[in-house]
Parts: C-alpha cells; structure tokens; sequence
C-alpha cells in the first residue's frame, strides 16, 4: 500500500471535467485506488462520487493505492491533482 498527499491546484477545483480525466485514468488500474477530503473518502471509480468530495482549490487529499506498480500509479494521481486544468484551452 502507497499514500501521498496531494494540494488541489486547479482554479476551479475538481469539478466535472478534471474529475472526468482523473476517473478515467484510475478505471485502468488494475488495483485499488481511494481518495481522502475533508468531507470524506470514496474510491475512484465513479465521477459523481469524487466530485461528492468537494475539492475545491487547496484542498488536500490522501492517495492510497494498493496493487501493482504502487508507486507510480500514486505519483501519477498526485500529479492529475495538482494539475491546473485549463477548460476550454485558451
């Protein structure tokens, strides 16, 4: 098992689109993979679910992921976290 810690950067938040990109990634992933808020956890597997998390920017998240290739799957996540999304590209 593999946690990291994660600081939301993304003007908007995870609102739609990043959660969109961040599920999707984690729907590839052959093991488990569960996020941390402050308004609870859930596993990523559902984008209706993490946006439930509501992780506006700043927020910090727990990564826990355990399976193969822990991690860089965790660094991985870490990194679609605090990604500043850009929607629509300028």
């Amino acid at each position: 098992m593999r946690k990291m810690k994660a600081v939301v950067q993304n003007a908007q938040g995870i609102h739609c689109r990043p959660s969109a990109l961040i599920v999707k990634y984690a729907g590839e992933y052959d093991g488990s993979i569960t996020v941390t808020g402050e308004r609870g956890s859930t596993s990523l597997r559902s984008i209706m679910e993490l946006m439930t998390l509501e992780l506006y920017p700043n927020a910090e998240v727990t990564i826990q992921v355990e399976g193969p290739d822990e991690d860089r799957v965790c660094r991985e996540l870490v990194d679609l976290f605090e990604t500043h999304f850009d929607f629509p590209p300028e």
